[in-house]
């Protein structure tokens, strides 16, 4: 399976566990990838190498409220509708 990068990435998987790797000094591996000497700093510091993540915290909806939310979760439960005919179902009742 690929790797899903955001669309700044300018580093793999593969580059940052290089970076990670490497004893040289920073403006090594930062003229040898085409990196910022920050970047390497960055990326050497991190015991990981995927991307942080980004984003809310606490997903929740922007259009619903947390009862309604609930109650079309809870709608979807119990009559076992696929997504979208509960989406039309739903959408009447809570039409903005």
């Amino acid at each position: 399976m690929g790797q899903i990068l955001h669309g700044s990435a300018t580093t793999t998987h593969a580059i940052r566990a290089a970076i990670q790797r490497s004893k040289s000094p920073l403006k090594d591996p930062a003229r040898q990838h085409g990196l910022n000497q920050k970047t390497v700093a960055k990326w050497r510091t991190r015991t990981f190498v995927h991307d942080a993540p980004m984003g809310p915290k606490t997903v929740r909806s922007t259009v619903l409220t947390t009862e309604e939310e609930a109650t079309v979760v809870a709608f979807r439960k119990h009559t076992l509708l696929p997504l979208d005919d509960c989406l039309y179902a739903c959408r009447r009742r809570y039409r903005t």
